[in-house]
């Protein structure tokens, strides 16, 4: 096994997943590592969006958990949110997370640094803290700033009632009304959150169905369940607008429809924090969409500087920003001067965190259908697994896609409770290439919502 010198100074922009892993590997490894990271340890997008948006989805799959508990044998009591005690609970997890963090870094050896950074060439690094300027040295550095959401020319966030991503957790007060402009992932994930804690919900959907992305079975799940809870969905309408008129927020469309609630926020999608950090000094490209581009290594138009997370512009997911970071970490130190597996971003499991959740990976049947591609597509409903029907939630199913020739797993997708969870067992087999059989053969507890994969493998 090689490595470079133990004295390789590596300086990392970003404390989030992927600059987090690449410091605490690469100081394991023995580099001389510097973090600069200028909001919060564990990344501004991780601990002020996405850990907190899940704890309060968290707290609305609780409310809704407890209006299905009739039939369950128990007698049902009507919740009520405790909006103090809900902020508590958010800034309680976002501390210790920071805090274990923190820590972990440092017990590496790890310098932390406070502050802003700019590039003013290659292989120097301005940082600006409260206490002055440093200029750092650097062999190696990572820029991992990730993203910030995107927000048109023709909309002005007040934070109050026109709100971005970042204004919402928890938000100081539970509106009454809210429309979500944008249906992707996030746009979802805002209007199962919202619905859960009986705000009255539109969504705003620029295409014919939800999540445009996803598989039209999957949609179909989701957006049903949105019309139980009295979404209102806006298909086919692109928000042109967003006022304020007192205490109404008026949102308008480019087909004529109109939108009053009394919130707004806005989901669609994100920008690269690239702003201000001197990558033009340093020579490193970007690409058409403003992120930084990188090779298989994670490596940008210089060698020796790298970028991962969001900022990279692959799957914005922590656990892909993180698996990048630890390639990124053993590159510098020279591990993947022996046989390596690049990370395969088609091979990546993700979830959204709705009610009922939604998980895939890999290969999608549509994408199989576009290409021309022969598969096997096997589906189960959860309402025929024991498991479901005891948790009296028999929503959503399995999918499954193999290759009719060889049996191997090539993708699968579930909708249902836990999927977030059960979809690591199909990410195993996809990324291990699995067939349907070594599934079907293993001894699975009954009973148990797993079963529905093995079933759906059948």
């Amino acid at each position: 096994m090689l490595f470079r010198s133990v004295s390789t100074r590596f300086v990392i922009i970003g404390g989030g997943p992927a600059g987090n892993t690449a410091a605490t590997h690469a100081a394991r490894f023995g580099a001389e590592v510097t973090l600069i990271e200028r909001d919060i340890i564990g990344g501004a997008a991780h601990l002020w969006d996405c850990i907190p948006s899940k704890t309060m989805i968290a707290t609305g799959g609780a409310l809704a958990f407890s209006r299905r508990i009739e039939g369950m044998g128990l007698e049902q009591q009507e919740a009520e949110v405790d909006i103090d005690g809900l902020t508590a609970r958010v800034a309680d997890i976002q501390g210790r997370l920071q805090k274990n963090t923190t820590q972990l870094l440092e017990s590496q050896g790890v310098r932390l640094m406070h502050g802003s950074a700019r590039l003013l060439g290659p292989n120097s690094i301005e940082v600006t803290t409260a206490n002055g300027v440093e200029v750092l040295p650097a062999d190696a550095i990572l820029i991992s700033t990730g993203t910030s959401p995107r927000v048109p020319e023709w909309c002005f966030p007040d934070g109050e009632r026109i709100l971005t991503t970042r204004h919402c957790y928890p938000p100081k007060i539970f509106p009454k009304s809210i429309t979500v402009v944008g249906s992707g992932v996030t746009g979802v994930e805002f209007v199962h959150m919202f619905s859960s804690f009986g705000a009255e919900v539109t969504l705003v959907v620029s295409r014919q169905q939800v999540l445009p992305m996803k598989d039209p079975e999957v949609a179909a799940v989701l957006e049903d369940d949105f019309l139980r809870r009295g979404v209102k969905l806006l298909k086919g309408a692109r928000a042109t607008s967003i006022d304020r008129e007192g205490d109404e927020v008026v949102v308008r469309c480019d087909d004529g429809r109109v939108v009053r609630s009394s919130h707004a926020v806005l989901a669609i999608g994100s920008v690269p924090n690239t702003a201000g950090l001197g990558l033009d000094a340093a020579g490193v490209d970007l690409d058409r969409s403003g992120y930084v581009a990188i090779n298989n290594h994670c490596q940008s138009s210089q060698p020796h500087i790298y970028a991962a997370g969001d900022v990279s512009g692959k799957l914005p997911l922590s656990s892909v920003a993180s698996m990048q970071g630890r390639k990124v970490a053993e590159h510098v130190m020279g591990l993947h001067t022996r046989e390596h597996r690049h990370l395969d971003y088609d091979k990546a499991a993700s979830a959204i965190f709705t009610e009922p959740e939604i998980a895939d990976v890999g290969l999608a049947e549509a994408e199989a259908f576009a290409a021309g591609r022969k598969i096997r597509v096997t589906k189960v409903p959860f309402s025929a697994t024991p498991k479901a029907l005891i948790n009296n939630d028999p929503r959503g199913f399995v999918k499954i896609i193999s290759d009719p020739a060889t049996g191997v797993v090539l993708g699968g997708s579930i909708v249902g409770a836990n999927a977030a969870e059960l979809i690591s067992v199909i990410a195993l087999a996809v990324t291990a290439n699995l067939k349907v059989t070594d599934i079907v053969e293993s001894l699975l507890v009954h009973p148990s919502l797993a079963e529905a994969i093995v079933e759906a493998c059948t």
